[in-house]
């Protein structure tokens, strides 16, 4: 209860700027969560309400205060196939199994592992996804005639751009005016007072869906629960938790980075599994955190869980009483304040650093980018660009593997590595030794190596096997204690003389 409530400290707390921001999410989340429902083949208030549920267990539960989840497209394109194949009810079985998935995850603390997403795979999944909600936008200047989508023309193609420059123009301009109010929600005010009393004809939000409806009602999926379901949901629902871990992770760092606070990623983990199990209960498409809502909330000055559950509440409520009135906001003020949203999420900071960059950390970034994009695959995108920069890691510190060579008082050949011993490096290492001309004693001292895993033993044991069919003799020295378990471990695999020498502490784990 105590975790719970740690994001509900009310000392210091701007309350008007958490309900305006709560405000403003809810704005820019519904047609959001309405178009992506569509995509996938859904009712419409399915997205909306995925967009409540997720908001308001996530902002009860999560791990991190500020953050907004809804009905995210990365999880729902995820789920198409399933739906056109085999109906909704097995994607609602599909995310309840995806929220157990999640769950397991944050229970056995593996969100820590969020962590080893280097910097240029951060750079590109923050550069792809900004272009992502970007080109979702420009979309929006597409109308549907006699079932065909068609761009916009002539008047109607003035007014969606005249409007959403307005748009832009007020987000730009009114904080230099005045911070109390989020400029977005001013611009999207005012742009609704300009088309409602000029009676301007333009796009919106009814033109994508009717935003009205009941309370969620709880119902469990009308799905066999045998053997055959478990292998048709399985491969989505697995997919999916990944996907919604990676963005929802992604995002508690993000958020992390801009308020220099820090977020609990297994606590988050656990969240959006259970607010995903209630979706499937409860019919919603499921998500996970949102990029850019997230970004709106921060920016509009939102630190705390209210600002969440106020965007959650809004949505539910306008679901409930307001749709008529939500669904005559232009198109145009939203598509505006979302494009300022995709300009701010790009990481321009990366075209200023991109000369001081190394060029495979220029070309993880690039691919995580262009992945991100072409596919909208925000999982597989990360996947290639943390296994890319662990190959480069793993081939740069092979190439540091040194060995400095002398003979000591004693007559005895020594061998001072310098680097790591693991399963890059071993053809290295192997290449140091002189063995045919060595003395009958050699000492390999590891003061500044160690010995990393099962492929280093297999080196050591290739090298002392060659000396000993010349009947010579080698010393491991100065092996850190992780080292000397290791190499205990593979007693009776390997066989070597560890010379241990009290005055030094080498390597401590």
């Amino acid at each position: 209860m105590e975790n719970i409530l740690s994001g509900f400290q009310l000392r210091n707390v701007n309350f008007k700027n958490e309900i305006l921001a709560g405000l403003t999410v809810a704005m820019t989340m519904i047609p959001e969560s309405l178009s992506f429902a569509i995509l996938a083949g859904l009712s419409p208030l399915t997205g909306l309400y995925a967009a409540f549920l997720m908001g308001i267990v996530t902002a009860v539960f999560g791990g991190r205060p500020g953050m907004v989840s809804g009905g995210a497209g990365a999880t729902v394109v995820v789920l198409i196939a399933l739906a056109s194949s085999h109906g909704v009810q097995y994607l609602f079985g599909a995310v309840i199994l995806a929220g157990i998935i999640q769950i397991l995850v944050g229970t056995f603390k593996l969100g820590k592992f969020v962590r080893l997403i280097p910097q240029p795979v951060m750079y590109g999944f923050l550069n792809g996804l900004a272009v992502i909600i970007f080109m979702a936008q420009v979309a929006q200047f597409k109308v549907v005639k006699e079932g065909i989508s068609t761009w916009m023309e002539g008047s109607a193609l003035l007014i969606m751009a005249g409007l959403t420059a307005v748009t832009v123009i007020i987000v730009l301009v009114f904080p230099k005016i005045t911070k109390t109010v989020p400029s977005s929600l001013v611009a999207i005010i005012i742009v609704f007072a300009l088309v409602y009393f000029f009676n301007i004809d333009t796009k919106k939000v009814i033109d994508i869906a009717s935003v009205s409806g009941s309370l969620p009602s709880f119902h469990i999926p009308e799905i066999p629960l045998n053997m055959n379901t478990l292998k048709i949901i399985f491969p989505y629902s697995i997919v999916m938790a990944g996907v919604g871990l990676i963005e929802s992770l992604l995002t508690l760092n993000m958020v992390d980075e801009i308020t220099n606070t820090k977020g609990k990623s297994d606590k988050e983990a656990v969240a959006q599994g259970i607010a995903n199990i209630t979706n499937g209960f409860f019919g919603g498409m499921g998500g996970c955190a949102m990029v850019a809502q997230t970004l709106v909330n921060i920016g509009a000055g939102a630190r705390t869980r209210i600002s969440a559950i106020v965007g959650a509440l809004t949505i539910l409520f306008i679901i409930l009483f307001g749709g008529s009135v939500i669904e005559q906001i232009p198109m145009a003020a939203l598509v505006g304040v979302m494009m300022m949203v995709a300009i701010t999420t790009f990481e321009w900071a990366s075209f200023r650093i991109i000369t001081k960059m190394p060029k495979s950390d220029i070309f993880v970034g690039v691919l995580v980018a262009v992945i991100t994009v072409v596919l909208h695959n925000l999982a597989l995108a990360v996947l290639i660009g943390v296994i890319i920069s662990a190959l480069v890691f793993s081939w740069d510190s092979a190439k540091r593997i040194r060995a400095r060579k002398s003979v000591d008082e004693s007559g005895n050949k020594v061998y001072e590595i310098y680097g790591p011993l693991f399963f890059g490096s071993t053809t290295a290492f192997l290449e140091k030794f002189d063995i045919a001309n060595d003395p009958e004693n050699i000492i390999i001292d590891f003061k500044e190596s160690r010995v990393v895993d099962m492929s280093a033993i297999e080196t050591l044991n290739k090298i002392t096997e060659k000396y000993k069919a010349q009947n010579k003799h080698v010393i491991l020295k100065h092996l850190s204690p992780d080292c000397i378990k290791l190499l205990n471990d593979a007693h009776g695999f390997i066989e070597v003389n560890i010379e241990e020498d009290p005055t030094y502490k080498v390597m401590p784990k």
